[in-house]
């Protein structure tokens, strides 16, 4: 886990975010994807509801919206990026023109290859010919994991303003004989069951925009980022070596398929090195710290962690019970969501910190002052 001290301080200078506003709660995804009662959800997850931005038919099976509905109302992923990176823009007060790359955080993209929704996104918004625009195939622990690549590409001076979006779209996927289907991880190992993460991930997209411009004493204070190996989430379809027509795929390898135990194993380990390691050498710093925003699993999972490595319930920023698990997107959600709601503001000094870790497996970490 390497960490550096940048050239450049980089700062924080407007994020934004898009939540569907499509509630769907335990008892209806009970219903939809039998497995666990609507009470088990709650008890094993501390999810209430999740959002999504395709309606869930009470078959299990995703309904697209209806083609006049279209103009004008999300129904994409490159419908939520644009949004929530529109309002990380008029919070910085910034023109998509001054942005020299667009880095898209996500699994879930409308189209698979050529940078298709980064690439809308470069168009929507009219951003400059040269402006880097690129997704890149990343889930949980991937936000923190680009803002450290893109850290210290804007400390060494190669861009000064640059988008970080992530985002998740679990809704359209959800069909029955998908998510109620089986994977074996590995060899003596029992088999998991896709209906769990029908319960547990929801939609959302959130952006951050970073500026090379800050003083000594504000900004990224403290990024790192690193590799680990465990398999923390499986999709194994969709690649050359299961496509559904080969006949070698079942339909739980379109699913994304969370490894409960492992998750459980690998997040307190990960994220405790990656607070630890973003405060080595700034331990009057700690007591400092307003609000953190991490990666959120569940939220029983959450609490637990919380609580292990002593850290202020009420410092802790969650949403995941009320959204369900937003992936990538999560972290700048629950940030976008402070900043509109006046817990934190931009340009006051404020402490965060940000860490995550997550699917197969990226993990990173940033101290900040806002």
């Amino acid at each position: 886990m390497k960490q550096e001290t940048p050239g450049r301080a980089v700062r924080i200078a407007g994020a934004g975010a898009f939540v569907p506003s499509r509630i769907i709660n335990n008892e209806r995804i009970a219903r939809a994807f039998p497995g666990w009662s609507a009470e088990r959800i709650l008890e094993k997850t501390g999810i209430v509801e999740r959002r999504y931005l395709w309606e869930l038919g009470e078959d299990g099976r995703a309904v697209p919206p209806p083609d006049e509905d279209m103009p004008g109302r999300p129904i994409s992923n490159t419908d939520m990026c644009e949004v929530a990176l529109r309002r990380a823009l008029a919070q910085a007060g910034l023109e998509a023109r001054e942005l020299d790359a667009v880095f898209l955080v996500t699994c879930t993209p409308d189209e698979l290859n050529f940078n298709h929704d980064a690439m809308g996104l470069h168009q929507r918004l009219g951003c400059r010919e040269d402006a880097f625009a690129l997704v890149i195939d990343d889930g949980c622990g991937g936000t923190p994991y680009v803002i450290d690549l893109v850290h210290k590409m804007m400390a060494g001076g190669r861009f000064h303003t640059v988008a970080v979006v992530a985002s998740t779209l679990l809704s359209p996927q959800l069909h029955p004989e998908v998510y109620t289907d089986e994977v074996v991880p590995g060899p003596g190992r029992k088999p998991l069951n896709a209906y769990l993460s029908a319960y547990v991930f929801g939609d959302g997209a959130g952006a951050v925009v970073l500026r090379a411009d800050a003083g000594e004493d504000t900004g990224i204070l403290a990024s790192l980022s690193g590799n680990t190996h465990e398999t923390l989430v499986l999709r194994r379809g969709g690649g050359m070596m299961r496509m559904p027509y080969q006949g070698r795929a079942r339909p739980a390898d379109m699913a994304f398929v969370v490894d409960g135990t492992t998750v459980a194993d690998s997040y307190p380990r990960y994220m405790g090195q990656c607070i630890e390691r973003v405060l080595e050498g700034r331990a009057s710093l700690r007591s400092e710290v307003r609000r953190y925003y991490f990666h959120q699993p569940n939220k029983r999972l959450m609490d637990r962690f919380t609580q292990e490595a002593g850290l202020p319930a009420g410092a802790v920023a969650l949403n995941v019970d009320r959204y369900g698990n937003t992936s990538a997107a999560g972290m700048l959600i629950l940030l976008a969501e402070d900043l509109e709601a006046g817990r934190v503001r931009l340009g006051s000094g404020d402490l965060v910190l940000v860490a995550a870790v997550g699917a197969n497996v990226h993990y990173g970490a940033q101290l900040v002052r806002l």
